[in-house]
């Protein structure tokens, strides 16, 4: 049965008319006593998926991994109080990186707003908490009120920069009859276009690169992942030198001649940086900014958002227009630049930064190169907060598109990866996705293992093991104190996949890791592969313990 007009009896089967009215396909989240009008809808509409995860954060980091792979916001559904609340981390962190989600819970009703009656689920003032979280909480008044919100989040995602909403629908308004006095909710808002630079401002962009002596450098961060047409065409046009962010990852093809790799935030690209003669610095917060501090370069800054383009270091000229139509309007507005030195620049840089890095990278590269040449090109690699991603998958794998690397940077939470996966493969069933996650961040969200396996999807689960919190316990040995609590109790890996119904495959070197993952993307299933980490893991962990 579809949801169409004669179906809609309530605000909450309301609501679901306005999610498919926007797009929306899928849905993640947990029933529960106070969201029943919100699931009847759902029961009730063809060709919405509903996704029951193990925990309400695993919801919202499976919604965060949708909206990463697709550049489609992510839904949530959850209940009041704890249900919300389970899902807090996941809100933040998709807050910290951009990323557009709505969430959807019921409130305590009208009129009872902070009475401490001992409501079910009551909190204090559930819509204050997660403003703070969220980009904004709105709590609608009405049926009529409570749809817009869904259409609004939805419009406002298409001009600004996306990040997460809670719609907190007071329990009588949900439950509250809807009429035809309240319009028709499955017809979506008219969307704005997104900002296009003003024609001054390109020009006077287009006068600083004819003026450029010396190498440009472009940094692209996370708002460029849906310009890497034209952001490389530009680089091309006026021989540009790219860095980018992780959060940029993929914005140019990684194995391009001009492109350095995700290092925009390491010391190691200072000498590049300060040598530039223009940096551009494209859909980026400028996360280190003790970076530019010795640069003399005109620093020119492009987003979407007019409160980022002097945030952390102060533009020399600030542009506020969404990167792909900026990177199209100055391409067109200059002559090409002669071929100069930008290619010799790049490799250079990349070879330098990675050789300072070794220290505590290198034990990575050997597992990042063999999973990269085992797996196919198109592969979609989730991460987590673990040293094998942000010491490893970042820092060697090369990604020729962006939104192939799905992994958690800002708020940099443990238990990513896994529900990740899962948002990720539903959103792209035709891409290959693996997830490469540490044990001790895997310990995190376990529990979506049995999500994976009532799903079927053939998602191999790369545990990739160095003896709980490697980072945590080395930040204690520094501080002169022995370590304490890092090194969570073990599981039996092996046990706990059959008990849960996926494959599984211990292995012991990189190159098994790789044919282990290449082959758990054949079988078609979901697989466990577990490697230890060769003198990472305290002494006598076993691969199967």
């Amino acid at each position: 049965m579809s949801n169409t007009g004669h179906d809609i009896e309530t605000t909450g089967t309301a609501i679901v008319a306005a999610l498919i009215a926007n797009g929306v396909d899928t849905v993640f989240g947990i029933p529960g006593t106070h969201n029943i009008e919100i699931y009847r809808g759902i029961e009730r509409t063809d060709g919405l998926r509903h996704v029951l995860t193990r925990h309400e954060q695993g919801a919202a980091y499976a919604a965060d991994g949708y909206a990463r792979a697709t550049g489609r916001p992510g839904v949530v559904v959850t209940t009041s109080g704890p249900g919300l609340t389970n899902a807090i981390t996941g809100i933040a962190n998709a807050y910290a990186d951009s990323i557009p989600m709505l969430v959807i819970s019921p409130g305590i009703p009208r009129g009872q707003e902070r009475s401490d009656i001992g409501w079910l689920h009551e909190m204090k003032d559930q819509r204050s908490a997660l403003d703070d979280i969220a980009d904004r909480s709105v709590r609608p008044g009405s049926p009529r009120a409570a749809v817009d919100a869904v259409h609004e989040a939805f419009a406002r995602w298409r001009a600004e920069r996306p990040r997460p909403v809670h719609i907190e629908v007071p329990l009588d308004v949900l439950e509250q009859p809807w009429t035809a006095a309240d319009g028709d909710p499955a017809v979506a808002w008219p969307a704005p276009h997104a900002a296009a630079a003003a024609p001054d401002a390109v020009a006077q962009v287009a006068r600083l690169v004819a003026e450029a002596t010396g190498t440009i450098v472009i940094v692209a961060g996370g708002g460029a992942v849906d310009a890497t047409v034209e952001l490389t065409a530009l680089a091309e046009r006026i021989d540009a030198v790219v860095l980018t962010t992780t959060l940029g990852k993929g914005s140019i093809d990684e194995r391009h001649v001009l492109a350095v790799g995700e290092f925009a935030v390491y010391e190691a690209a200072a000498p590049l940086l300060h040598g530039a003669a223009l940096i551009l610095a494209i859909g980026t917060e400028l996360g280190n900014p003790d970076l530019y501090a010795e640069a003399t370069a005109p620093l020119v800054r492009v987003d979407v958002s007019p409160a980022q383009v002097h945030k952390n270091v102060r533009a020399d000229v600030a542009v506020v227009s969404d990167a792909a139509r900026f990177c199209g309007a100055l391409a067109a507005a200059v002559a090409p630049r002669a071929a100069g030195d930008a290619t010799a620049v790049a490799a250079r840089t990349r070879r330098d930064v990675l050789a300072e890095l070794a220290p505590v990278t290198e034990r990575w590269e050997a597992i990042q190169t063999a999973l990269q040449q085992a797996l196919p090109e198109d592969v979609v690699v989730t991460g987590d907060s673990s040293q094998v991603s942000y010491l490893g998958t970042g820092p060697y794998w090369r990604f020729p598109t962006s939104r192939h690397y799905i992994v958690t940077t800002g708020y940099s939470t443990l238990g990513y990866a896994l529900p990740a996966a899962i948002g990720s493969k539903l959103a792209r069933p035709e891409a290959p996705v693996v997830a490469v996650v540490g044990d001790g961040a895997f310990l995190f969200s376990l529990q979506e293992v049995l999500t994976l396996a009532e799903l079927r999807l053939p998602i191999p689960v790369l545990v990739i093991d160095n003896g709980g919190f490697a980072e945590i316990r080395q930040n204690m040995i520094d501080a002169g104190m022995p370590p304490i609590a890092v090194e969570p109790g073990g599981i039996d890996l092996r046990l706990f996949a059959e008990a849960t119904g996926i494959l599984y495959v211990a292995v012991d070197s990189p190159a098994s890791l790789a044919a282990a993952a290449r082959d758990a993307l054949a079988a078609g299933a979901p697989t466990l592969v577990h490697y230890v980490v060769a003198g990472a893991a305290p002494a006598g962990k076993e691969p199967n313990a």
